[in-house]
């Protein structure tokens, strides 16, 4: 069975974060760090900062969008997570 992740990667550079979802998380931050995603490759180097697995894709995107959500982002907080 094959297993999604929501995750979140911190540049190295600004100290920012990205939000995201995929299935292979290493091959995931290796396209970031060489510059890949065309938003953020300005960015690098991204290092993995928090993940979470889940069983389906839209499970993953639910999460990524939580994430990105003032309640969301306010729970990362809340959680010592960022």
């Amino acid at each position: 069975m094959e297993k999604y992740y929501s995750y979140i990667a911190k540049s190295l550079k600004d100290q920012g974060y990205y939000f995201g979802s995929c299935e292979d998380l290493d091959a995931r931050i290796k396209e970031h760090n060489k510059g890949k995603t065309r938003s953020i490759k300005g960015r690098r180097p991204f290092v993995l900062h928090y993940f979470e697995e889940h069983d389906t894709r839209s499970e993953a995107v639910r999460r990524e969008r939580f994430y990105k959500s003032i309640e969301g982002y306010q729970w990362l907080k809340l959680n010592g997570i960022i």
